[in-house]
């Protein structure tokens, strides 16, 4: 799965960052999975799909902030 820049990112839509989040997780939990069986070659991959977690989790936020924002 290719990671996204934040500028993709910026551009999509609540729902399609909700399933993204959804799909990085899936991602972090068999890259975990890998290591503890050793067939994971490069540990730094884990890292990067926990920063592109904490990327999507900061876009969604910011979204709900907007939203409520709006609703005032």
């Amino acid at each position: 799965m290719a990671a996204k820049s934040n500028a993709e990112l910026k551009e999509m839509a609540l729902g399609d960052l909700v399933e993204e989040l959804r799909a990085t997780k899936q991602e972090a939990l068999n890259l975990r999975f890998r290591n503890a069986t050793g067939q994971l070659d490069n540990n730094a991959e884990i890292q990067k799909v926990r920063r592109q977690i904490a990327r999507i989790n900061t876009h969604i936020r910011a979204r709900e902030i907007e939203l409520a924002e709006a609703g005032k």
